[in-house]
């Protein structure tokens, strides 16, 4: 039976009206709306049609009901900046990464999620603290955001949308934490938004993201505790020489992993820099390209999980294109959703057909 559902899914996230869809498909734009609203069951000519549009396999609009992201749940770090077409395709992708972290589940074991609820603290730092000391990390730097996540249970994936205006986002899908970021951004960056989304999982998983003064408030909160759970005040104190200089900031960003204004932030909201001096050193950073960029910057981290999932899956001899077929995904969307976390590894070239169950842990 033909699941409406999914029509939705498959068209928001190609960015289309249902104008724009019945257009391209030869119908009416009466007939994407009431398919859309589970009013009419399509002939076969139409279905063809629309998934040729779409670049989806028919057999994607068959199967069961997807589990929706809903815009409620999920936390954006850029949501005046987002259009309401790049949120509902961000959000179709958060339904994606459900249906293929539930295939990956099936037939592997991943770590289960070891996130505490920090709802309650109002003290940003000492909510960022409370969760080093849960994960044993102390006050060193993160070596990799990605990983850290993963290694606590969070699925993480990517976000192809060749646009700056869709940072990050997460959100909770029954006990299982989701978090989806952005390849478009800098190494640094996405470290920061990685934090920046653990930050809404422990702090906002009750919480709705519906009203506007609550969402300020929330991604205040969650922008304090990254730079305190990334930039640790007693790690960062210990290292400080009495006169902090550019030269301080740019050695300190490459210690902990962030960009060189995100130090310096850092390091004005310890006390550390004066107005002053913080006005004088994001000058200098910005006049050495700082400002739009991290030259020198950090390589982009790579997800454990998946590249263990699928070196085990190319030693199977199974391909990207037929996990995409087992799940009635285009090939491009598997690809977006991992592209950034892993490297260009073996499983990408591998062809033969084969899969057996194996863990990773």
């Amino acid at each position: 039976m033909f699941n409406h559902k999914r029509l939705g899914v498959a068209r928001k996230r190609r960015r289309l009206t249902a104008k724009r869809l019945a257009e391209c498909a030869g119908v009416s734009p009466v007939t994407i709306t009431r398919l859309e609203n589970g009013y009419n069951e399509p002939d076969e000519a139409t279905v063809a049609r629309i998934a040729e549009v779409l670049g989806y396999p028919s057999s994607f609009f068959f199967g069961d009901d997807p589990e929706l992201v809903d815009a409620e749940t999920a936390s954006f770090r850029s949501l005046k900046r987002m259009s309401a077409k790049e949120r509902d395709a961000a959000l179709a992708a958060g339904t994606l990464g459900i249906m293929l972290a539930e295939w990956v589940e099936e037939r592997f074991s991943v770590p289960e999620p070891n996130l505490i609820d920090l709802g309650y603290e109002a003290d940003m730092e000492a909510a960022a603290r409370c969760l080093r000391q849960h994960f044993g990390i102390g006050e060193r730097p993160v070596g990799s955001m990605i990983r850290l996540l993963e290694a606590h249970g969070v699925r993480v994936f990517s976000l192809d949308e060749n646009t700056a205006n869709v940072d990050a986002f997460s959100f909770w899908k029954g006990d299982k934490p989701f978090v989806f970021l952005n390849n478009f951004k800098t190494p640094e960056h996405s470290v920061f938004d990685a934090a920046h989304e653990l930050g809404h999982l422990v702090l906002h998983k009750h919480g709705g993201f519906r009203a506007s003064n609550d969402q300020r408030l929330m991604e205040q909160e969650a922008n304090k505790f990254a730079s305190a759970f990334l930039m640790p005040e007693d790690g960062v104190r210990s290292r400080m020489p009495c006169f902090i200089t550019v030269e301080t900031v740019i050695r300190a960003k490459a210690r902990w992993r962030v960009s060189a204004m995100a130090m310096t932030y850092r390091l004005r909201s310890l006390g550390l820099l004066t107005d002053w001096q913080y006005k004088s050193i994001c000058i200098e950073l910005a006049r050495r390209g700082y400002r739009s960029g991290e030259p020198e910057g950090i390589e982009r981290e790579k997800s454990a999980v998946w590249a263990k999932v699928f070196s085990q899956l190319w030693r199977e001899k199974t391909t990207k294109a037929e996990v995409a077929e087992s799940l009635g995904l285009p090939l491009d969307e598997i690809e977006a959703l991992v592209k950034g976390t892993i490297g260009n590894g073996r499983w990408a070239r591998s062809t033969e057909a084969g899969v057996r169950p194996c863990a990773v842990t």
